[in-house]
């Protein structure tokens, strides 16, 4: 089982991957196109990444107000940030 400290850390770099693609997570729950289990899973899939230190690099040098066109090709969420752009 995961630490809540992990848990939340890879929340937030999943929130924060999401936004760097342009996505709102919570429109995406509200609108019904993933559920709060889907999220759930996206923050397990990321607790098993290795490249945590590489992602949070990288999002934090992403420009502002310009989504990403692409999630580094070691996000293990890179299918569901593409399913949800391509609605």
């Amino acid at each position: 089982m995961q630490s809540e400290t992990t848990l939340k850390r890879h929340a937030a770099l999943v929130d924060e991957m999401a936004n760097a693609r342009g996505i709102d997570l919570e429109e995406e729950i509200l609108r019904g196109r993933m559920t709060i289990g889907d999220l759930d899973d996206a923050v397990l899939r990321c607790t098993g990444c290795t490249g945590t230190e590489a992602c949070a690099h990288w999002l934090a040098t992403q420009p502002t107000g310009q989504p990403a066109e692409d999630a580094p090709l070691y996000c293990r969420n890179t299918e569901m940030f593409l399913e949800l752009e391509n609605g």
